[in-house]
């Protein structure tokens, strides 16, 4: 008896790889449609998401901190015929959230207009 398996080249169990070639044929009544996917263990979760996030807020509330204990000092400060003093990190902490307010705002009426033109656009259906 002679063992050929050495020599007999062995039949690939993967198709090849053509990006070109026909599309997958669509499920009929006769033939089952396609399993999904196997879902990956490690896909990204609301969990693991929102965790990130606390663990970021948690740094940049660390570095705020760090931030308004080295600068304390006082600064005057005048606004529309008000003045007062407040610290150096307040000021600058104030001006900050104010350019995120106003972003906020000129970012939620474009969203706006934006909602708005498109549910215009598909009564009218076009």
């Amino acid at each position: 008896m002679t063992d050929t398996s050495a020599t007999r080249p062995v039949p690939s169990t993967t198709p090849p790889t053509d990006s070109a070639g026909p599309p997958a044929p669509a499920a009929t009544p006769d033939t089952p449609p396609a399993a999904p996917p196997a879902r990956n263990p490690l896909r990204r979760t609301r969990t693991g998401v929102t965790w990130v996030g606390v663990i970021v807020f948690a740094a940049v509330l660390v570095l705020l901190l760090i931030f308004i204990l080295q600068n304390t000092q006082a600064v005057q400060i005048s606004y529309l015929g008000a003045s007062g003093h407040v610290s150096l990190a307040v000021a600058m902490l104030l001006a900050a959230v104010a350019g995120v307010l106003l972003t906020a705002i000129a970012g939620s009426l474009r969203i706006w207009q934006l909602r708005r033109h498109l549910r215009r656009s598909t009564r009218r259906g076009t």
